[in-house]
């Protein structure tokens, strides 16, 4: 009696141990890093477990249906003796193609139940489920047999939700911090501005907010959260598991500056921005989170007429002769500590806004914001303008045999301003290849290599017009 029992105890030891299974009740610490533009997120998931001695199966349940696992990380916190001898992804949940193919060539049971509620129940070999059941019953195979098709208990082998699995060794046991890292897709974020122009329209008050999108398949209760602005390289089959165990660990960043909003610092290549608190994101939900909010920001107002490149190398159709061409409206905003702003701003769309006679705010347009660095400029088109009209005409087109100038053309702009204040206008011409101006009505600059530009001011309820001929080549 003594031997037996001795021989249950040393072996006890080697026998596995049931698999433990942590679900989110069970965390300690959670940590969302979330590009934008990139359909990423960065997890770090601590959780608290006991773990017994020898061969241990853990799972995480309540993880994202959309997890990357190529970039799954396991540790115990302050413990280096944890070894993981394997790690599984489990998404094949309890469906009945899951279950039924996990039986495929084990027994199961055919229920059948006529019309007096009588049950009789059929031992039978499950051969094949996909394009339709086929079993064996004694020495016949039964394609689509009658009844339902019952499985014995499944136990452990069943997931209701996706997990991470591991296959442990028994050096570290007790109660631990384990913390997991992983990037899952499913998660995103964007800015949206919203710029309220004053009664005198020189400048906005301008608030911004982050809208974060989860559709990763679960939730996340209670997470600390840090959004990354700015393009991240991946590879074609990224390794993100570096990625995932430092940069989603990234330190706290410094006190939110005065307006509210997350705290911003600069992070590698990248800009983020750290939320104080924790946040819940719901699984199908958008959440709204507050950016800046800075009031009295100075803009300025410019009118903008381009030209039509393909009217340079070629005549224009008589359609196009004197035809009215767009004015855009232009609001420029320079991102200085002077303009009450001076902080890197995330892209998105900014909306602008005017209050109308009754107190009411009116949409006046808006334009996609790129990620905007501190003492830099933005401009941006929010409409087309009604009270500054434009006519552009081609006055004249020649060949010219002048190497290596191939044609000289020349336009009329027209400008003619129905406001009660004098505007200025600025005209950018687009061309190609070689060009020089041979003369114009006004001064004219060289914006860039592919760009004429001109200043034209208009005076109030008056008419300016521009004139200019140039000569393009190869």
């Amino acid at each position: 009696m003594r031997l037996a029992v001795l021989l249950l105890l040393l072996a006890a030891p080697l026998a596995r141990a049931e698999p433990v299974t942590v679900a989110r009740e069970a965390r300690t610490a959670l940590a969302l890093t979330v590009y934008s533009g990139d359909d990423l997120a960065l997890v770090r998931d601590v959780r608290r477990a006991t773990l017994a001695a020898g061969e241990q199966e853990l799972r995480f349940a309540d993880v994202p249906a959309r997890l990357d696992p190529r970039t799954v990380s396991l540790r115990a916190v302050g413990n280096d003796r944890l070894t993981v001898r394997e790690q599984q992804w489990r998404w094949d949940l309890a469906s009945n193609p899951a279950l039924l193919g996990r039986w495929l060539g084990r027994e199961v049971e055919l229920v059948e139940t006529d019309e007096r509620l009588r049950t009789r129940i059929t031992p039978a070999t499950l051969l094949r489920v996909d394009g339709g059941l086929v079993v064996q019953i004694g020495d016949r195979v039964v394609p689509d047999p009658p009844g339902r098709v019952q499985l014995p208990p499944l136990g452990a082998d069943v997931f209701l939700q996706p997990a991470l699995v591991w296959r442990l060794a028994g050096a570290a046991q007790g109660p631990l911090e384990l913390e997991a890292t992983y990037a899952t897709s499913g998660l995103g974020w964007s800015a949206d501005y919203m710029a309220v122009l004053t009664a005198d329209e020189t400048a906005v008050d301008l608030t911004a907010w982050v809208t974060v999108t989860n559709e990763s398949g679960t939730r996340y209760d209670d997470a600390s959260l840090a959004l990354i602005a700015g393009q991240v390289h991946r590879a074609q089959q990224p390794d993100l598991a570096f990625r995932a165990r430092t940069m989603v660990m990234a330190e706290a960043a410094p006190a939110p500056p005065p307006g509210g909003g997350p705290s911003e610092s600069g992070f590698t290549e990248h800009h983020r921005y750290a939320f104080e608190g924790r946040i819940a994101l719901p699984d199908h939900a958008t959440t709204q989170l507050p950016l800046l909010t800075a009031a009295g920001v100075p803009v300025e107002r410019r009118y903008q007429v381009t030209g039509a490149a393909p009217w340079v190398r070629s005549p224009a159709p008589p359609g196009e002769l004197g035809a009215r061409v767009p004015v855009r409206v232009v609001v420029v905003l320079r991102n200085t500590a002077a303009s009450r702003l001076g902080r890197p701003l995330p892209a998105g769309i900014v909306r602008l806004w005017a209050r109308d006679a009754s107190g009411g705010l009116s949409l006046v347009g808006e334009d996609r914001l790129a990620h905007l660095p501190r003492d830099e400029t933005a401009e941006l088109t929010v409409a087309d303008a009604s009270e500054v009209i434009a006519y552009r005409q081609q006055t004249d087109f020649r060949k010219v045999d002048v190497d290596p100038y191939q044609v000289e053309t020349a336009f009329r702009l027209t400008l003619r301003n129905r406001k009660d204040a004098p505007v200025t206008v600025r005209v950018h011409e687009p061309l190609d290849g070689q060009w020089r101006v041979l003369e114009s009505s006004l001064p004219s600059r060289k914006y860039d290599a592919r760009t004429l530009a001109f200043e034209v001011p208009v005076p109030a309820g008056g008419e300016s017009v521009l004139t200019w001929r140039v000569q393009v080549g190869r």
